[in-house]
């Protein structure tokens, strides 16, 4: 019979195949631990001999290193690294393994000096053994296999969905068992396993870990899914492998991820070929000669060939590890310990530059309680306007991303839907050239958030405030030039109710990828120079982004819109539109509306790249994209304003630095003028 590699990643994966529906079962019923004893049974009769006295097979993957920054890691991971390898696999009963890596390439996209774990570099053989470790032992120790005599007792079982692979010769049934710890403050597998009804063999394996299971304490979680192909008629033997491990750390209060990512296709499998015994002795991982590694051929270049989905957020099954493994066992069992950290939301709450408090410096503090209660407090003191800014928080966060909090803050708010450039470039080019892109007024109040989560792949976020808005002074001077005048916020008391979805980067229609914003905010304000006049009104904002490929091209486009109905609104809550991001070749905030659109147009495309020599990094080769754009925004102006109608710009954008650095040259096409912009790319902007 010929090997039946690809039959159960077509059925089980894409779904092909008959199903046999089977009902939900309660947990450890005869039935399913009858199937779970044959499975123990099958697995111990397998190391020791059933037919099968050895293998060999060749190997391809890769391994992919990955890096996120920001609340809720926005925007998708980034390529730090890549190698793909090539292996010799060899396997001999009852339970000994060697793997040769005959070939290795690598590609370094951004610094860094990651070092793999050599376990990392090979496959896992036998569905792993009895006791199951990752990481050479540093990432996964000491969890008991879910079919070992061991981890019958430690763990429940269920059936709950099976399905038919038929071929030319038979029929096989395969039936999913979840699995779950008994004690889920063990080092304990969470998942599922696909089992043949008819042998008890390992058919699939889709685990993730407890939190006990896992020995680094910066590890968000651990995936493993390993796939089998059958030869012979009999022997499940690997076909397909993937594991994701997720780090995350804290940089102040600021979230980052590091993501490493394996992939490999085991094929070419020959049973029963009499390997000799002299060539297991020794590790079970080794590597041919550096030569050799280098002289081996791979097929086209790594970046072509690397799997598109090796660089998404998440792999779609992975994923699904990942949320079967938070349903099954309680969320408190993968959370942190209790810890107090130091809190910063980014580089300018820790030290900034503006025209209305000169040099300010920063610290905070979060103390995370346990059970999802967390505590923040942040204060910044400004040398040129001697006021201490604050603020205080108290929150509960559910692993589900619903929470509550409550924030008591006096603070510095900047009029606008969005930033015209980072905060770190506003300080530097306030500082030194007088050029502060901000309009800033204070704001002093309470308010009340709730977090609901994701809800049909959106997030969902409702907020209520109440507060004082209240002018600023220019207080500053900078080394060259002369700052506008302070921003004019109109003395306010305001209540605020807010309702904002999110709906985070994924596919979009035709091929393309996107995200977005929308909120709804009901105001009402009441002056207190007019004697207490009020006024209510509704603002509507929606912001967007896509991206689509067009060979190695890549079309991208941003869009801003926003309008306001009811009484006209004091300064800080118009729409304001201009600078570099809303209005390239137009001063910062030179349009002031009710409503306003803008678009950009954005072409990019690879023309070259710069090799940059980084010591013990290695030589990289630094791309350079150029992105030529067309901006359109269009203008609803309030009655005393001139301001109405289209006003266009022109320009284009180099991307350099490993897409970290940004030179935008602009032209406003309606009584504009010519603009230039150097910041860090949008993307880092939060971490700014």
């Amino acid at each position: 019979m010929r090997p039946l590699i690809a039959a159960f990643a077509a059925c089980v994966i894409a779904g092909v195949g008959a199903p046999s529906p089977v009902h939900a079962q309660t947990w450890n019923d005869p039935r399913t631990m009858n199937l779970v004893d044959r499975a123990i049974a099958r697995r111990a009769a397998q190391l020791a001999d059933t037919g099968l006295t050895d293998y060999r097979a060749n190997a391809h993957g890769f391994l992919t290193f990955l890096a996120q920054i920001g609340e809720g890691y926005p925007d998708p991971p980034k390529v730090v690294r890549t190698d793909e390898l090539a292996l010799e696999v060899y396997w001999r009963a009852p339970n000994q393994s060697k793997q040769r890596i005959v070939g290795r390439r690598d590609t370094l996209l951004l610094p860094t000096d990651i070092a793999y774990h050599r376990d990392h570099l090979a496959i896992v053989q036998n569905n792993f053994p009895g006791i199951i470790r990752l990481g050479d032992g540093d990432e996964v120790r000491d969890v008991p296999h879910p079919l070992s005599a061991a981890g019958r007792n430690a763990y429940d079982f269920a059936i709950v969905d099976s399905l038919r692979i038929k071929t030319q010769e038979r029929a096989f049934d395969v039936l999913t068992v979840n699995v779950r710890p008994r004690d889920d403050q063990q080092p304990r597998a969470i998942g599922a396993v696909y089992l043949d009804r008819e042998t008890g063999s390992v058919v699939r394996m889709a685990v993730s870990f407890t939190r006990a299971a896992l020995k680094d304490p910066q590890l968000e979680d651990v995936s493993v899914i390993l796939e089998n192909g059958l030869f012979e008629g009999r022997f499940w033997l690997p076909r397909r492998q993937e594991v994701e491990i997720r780090r995350t750390a804290t940089w102040m209060d600021f979230p980052t991820r590091g993501i490493i990512r394996g992939r490999w296709e085991i094929c070419c499998v020959q049973v029963n070929q009499q390997l000799p015994a002299p060539w297991f002795v020794g590790e079970e991982i080794v590597a041919v000669p550096p030569a050799e590694l280098k002289a081996y051929q791979f097929d086209g270049g790594i970046l072509q060939v690397l799997p598109g989905d090796l660089k998404l957020s998440a792999d779609d099954d992975v994923r699904r590890v990942q949320d079967a493994a938070r349903e099954l066992v309680r969320a408190e069992a993968l959370s942190r310990a209790q810890s107090t950290t130091p809190s910063a939301r980014g580089v300018s709450d820790i030290i900034r530059f503006d025209r209305n408090e000169g040099l300010a410096m920063g610290a905070g503090l979060a103390q995370r309680f346990g059970a999802g209660f967390v505590g923040k407090g942040r204060a910044r003191f400004g040398l040129d306007d001697h006021q201490l800014k604050h603020e205080l928080s108290l929150g509960w966060l559910h692993a589900s991303g619903a929470g509550l909090s409550i924030t008591a803050h006096d603070d510095w708010r900047d009029a606008g839907d969005e930033a015209e450039t980072s905060g770190m470039r506003n300080s530097i080019a306030a500082q030194e050239f007088g050029s502060d892109f901000t309009d800033s007024y204070r704001a002093r109040g309470v308010q009340l958030a709730l977090d609901a989560g994701s809800l049909g792949g959106l997030l969902w976020r409702a907020t209520a405030e109440r507060e004082q808005n209240a002018p600023l002074a220019l207080r500053a001077r900078s080394a060259v030039g002369t700052f506008r005048p302070a921003f004019g916020a109109a003395p306010l008391s305001v209540d605020r109710l807010a309702l904002r979805i999110t709906r985070p980067l994924g596919d979009a229609p035709w091929g393309s990828r996107g995200q977005g914003a929308f909120s709804l905010e009901a105001l009402q304000t009441r002056d207190e120079h007019s004697a207490g006049r009020t006024s209510r009104f509704l603002r509507v904002v929606l912001t967007a982004d896509a991206e689509h490929d067009v060979g190695a091209d890549k079309l991208v486009l941003h869009s801003t819109a926003a309008a306001i109905w009811g009484a006209a609104p004091p300064a800080q809550w118009l729409v304001h539109m201009g600078g570099p991001v809303t209005g390239p070749g137009y001063d910062f905030h030179q349009f002031a509306a009710l409503g306003a659109l803008s678009q950009r147009v954005e072409w990019r495309h690879l023309a070259g790249s710069v090799p940059l020599k980084l010591g013990r990094f290695g030589t990289l080769s630094m791309p350079v994209v150029l992105a030529p754009f067309a901006q359109g925004i269009w203008l609803q102006a309030d009655s005393g304003a001139p301001q109405r109608g289209w006003y266009g710009s022109i320009g284009v954008g180099v991307i350099s630095l490993f897409d970290l650095l940004r030179l935008d040259v602009a032209r406003g096409t309606r009584d504009g003028r010519w603009t230039l912009s150097v910041d860090m790319t949008r993307g880092y902007w939060r971490v700014l």
